[in-house]
């Protein structure tokens, strides 16, 4: 098994000329098993030059697995940077710890939200999947991979990496559990004698040394150990081999020397057989198997008979593939529409066809999220809802999406439902919304609700015959005006149709349509008022709409509604920038102005059946 190390800094990257032997990116360690297998544990700054050294080795394509020990900054600030995510070919399992917090995909996500990083997690080209742990243990390929829980503020898992006949024990970040025994002195019992059991025997352990015994009390309850700690544990455990890590921003090379002497010296004073050195980048270590392993260790009556690193049961929720998707819908039209969404997205899915078959299936297997239809008489979804809540264990905490044909049979007010889906939708808004309740993933991506009067305003948009109608000047000069006198490259008169905007003039774009779930004017349309939104960045109901991820990439907005003096609102003009900005009141005005020129020419359609003359408000 081949060990190489990619970072070895603790908290925060400390690159510079007095970091430069032992390293200064935060932790990242390669492994390889002799039959190819390839583990990455941890995700720190280190991460990027491993990616980059992927790639040249592999530009067509590998397969790998990452696995996090824990998700504070120092241990995935690399994983946006990691080169092989964003290559076609590349296959990738990612592993990590499971809280309350959410799912290690949901985390990672945040990660990648527009307020911290421009790319998002779902623009990596490569084929990423992610498990979420628990301790126990599992295999990759050849490889045992066992997994113990760490005293570390956040939940942070060890790894025990079993393979070619030999182990490599992974421990960062870890608290002593009886903190007098920072000091390397002392019996073992309880929780540090169970975490000794775990790394018993281990042919090399790297172990979080952060702080020396002299430091550790002024740093109590921060998560880390001292480098007397991980020897002493070590040394109890029959360990031959350890690899000191994670080391403190404030040591530099020569402070390290220090340390590592020490530690050898006192090793050497005792007696002890433990060898001891420091990670640093580029370090490569080749490990085999011993006799100073596990049975050996158990021989010579170090370790208690039984004691053994892959006891506990399966460390992979659900053997690492996500809970299925049940179905249970009237209308088949609308089976085949979620069926499609949930291949797309990669998740198990069961159509259910009744109410008993879904209460049995979700007491004998579990569910990630339940998707209902509102279709009465035929199937009452709030009422078949509201009996799988209420039955003894079954459905309490599964996310129920319910999805309806029309606004008026949405009860929204119902809090038996998490989220209601109202036809028409995109499939990319409704696989959004699968991610964002079935793996728990963030979704800052609403789309407008249908106002009250949406079949008038319908009739009328329709009266008017502008929909698909040719280019005019008597528009495309207002929108030119507009990109001018407010210094923005995009300046549209939309209509909102029933499934799409429409551009009736587009001064800046190439397109003449979009989805109207993308459409922030559809919001404008909902609430009948201006809507300015000066960061889509950070504003919940677009941050991760695909026109802010995607082409034109929209961080401001602007909407005047261009609303009939019967009251029809027909759609807006709008303003759009590629950048954040604000808007102040005189703008405000003469946005008005701009509008209202826009609703004259409406005015001024030619009177025929089709198209009959209008009022304006102006």
């Amino acid at each position: 098994m081949l060990v190489r190390f990619w970072g070895t800094r603790g908290s925060i990257a400390k690159p510079g000329p007095h970091t430069v032997r032992f390293g200064g990116n935060t932790s990242c360690v390669e492994v390889r098993s002799d039959a190819g297998t390839l583990l990455v544990i941890d995700c720190g700054t280190g991460a990027h030059g491993l990616g980059q050294a992927l790639m040249r080795e592999h530009p067509e394509g590998l397969e790998g697995a990452l696995l996090i020990s824990h998700t504070h900054w120092d241990h995935i600030q690399g994983f946006p940077f990691f080169a092989p995510f964003f290559a076609p070919g590349h296959t990738w399992d990612v592993f990590g710890p499971s809280d309350l917090s959410g799912s290690i995909r949901g985390v990672l996500s945040g990660q990648m939200q527009h307020t911290y990083f421009p790319v998002t997690l779902d623009q990596f080209a490569a084929t990423v999947r992610y498990h979420n742990l628990l301790e126990g243990s599992f295999r990759i390929g050849e490889v045992t991979i066992a997994t113990h829980y760490l005293n570390h503020p956040a939940l942070t898992l060890a790894y025990r990496i079993e393979t070619d006949g030999a182990s490599v024990v992974y421990c960062c970040d870890h608290e002593p559990h009886a903190a007098e025994l920072a000091s390397g002195l002392g019996p073992l019992s309880g929780a540090d004698r169970r975490y000794a059991d775990f790394i018993a025997g281990a042919d090399l352990v790297i172990h979080d040394a952060q702080y020396t015994a002299r430091e550790f009390p002024a740093k109590l309850g921060w998560g880390h150990s001292s480098v007397e700690y991980a020897a002493r544990i070590c040394q109890e455990a029959g360990v031959p081999r350890l690899v000191l890590t994670h080391h403190d921003p404030l040591r530099n090379d020569a402070a390290i020397d220090l340390i590592l002497a020490g530690l050898r010296a006192d090793l050497r004073d005792s007696g002890a057989s433990l060898e001891v050195m420091a990670a640093s980048e580029g370090l490569e270590l080749r490990v085999s198997g011993s006799p100073s392993g596990v049975g050996q260790a158990r021989r010579e009556g170090v370790l208690p008979a039984g004691t053994g690193p892959c006891q506990a049961g399966r460390a992979l929720l659900d053997d690492g593939a996500p809970l299925p998707v049940l179905v249970h819908v009237s209308d088949g039209d609308l089976e085949g529409i979620l069926s499609e969404a949930l291949r797309l997205e990669g998740l198990p899915a069961r159509v259910v066809a009744s109410e008993s078959d879904l209460a049995s299936l979700l007491s004998q297997e579990g569910a990630s999220l339940l998707l209902l239809e509102q279709a009465p008489p035929a199937l009452d979804g709030p009422g078949l809802a509201r009996r799988l809540r209420e039955s003894a264990g079954t459905a309490a905490g599964v996310p129920i999406l319910m999805l309806a044909s029309e606004e008026r049979l949405a009860h929204r007010e119902d809090p038996v439902v998490n989220e209601w889906l109202v036809r028409p939708f995109s499939q990319t808004y409704l696989r959004a919304r699968i991610r964002a309740w079935g793996l728990g993933e963030a979704c800052r991506w609403e789309r407008a609700r249908l106002p009250e009067d949406e079949e008038i305003r319908l009739s009328r948009l329709r009266q008017l015959a502008l929909l698909d109608s040719p280019q005019e000047e008597r528009f495309d000069r207002l929108t030119r005006i507009a990109a001018a006198a407010f210094d923005v490259p995009i300046a549209l008169i939309s209509l909102i149709d029933a499934e799409r905007q429409w551009f009736k003039s587009c001064q800046g774009l190439s397109t003449r349509e979009t989805s109207r779930d993308l459409a922030f004017c559809a919001h404008a349309v909902q609430r009948r008022d201006d809507l300015v939104v000066a960061d889509t960045w950070l504003d919940d109901r677009f941050a991760d709409n695909p026109l802010v991820l995607g082409e034109p990439r929209i961080r401001f907005y602007a909407g005047a509604p261009l609303i009939l003096a019967d009251g029809t609102c027909l759609g807006t003009l709008c303003l759009i920038d590629t950048r954040p900005r604000q808007l102040g009141a005189n703008e405000l005005c003469l946005l008005h102005d701009l509008r209202d020129l826009v609703l004259q020419e409406i005015s001024r359609q030619l009177t025929t059946p089709e198209a009959p003359a209008v009022a304006v408000a102006v």
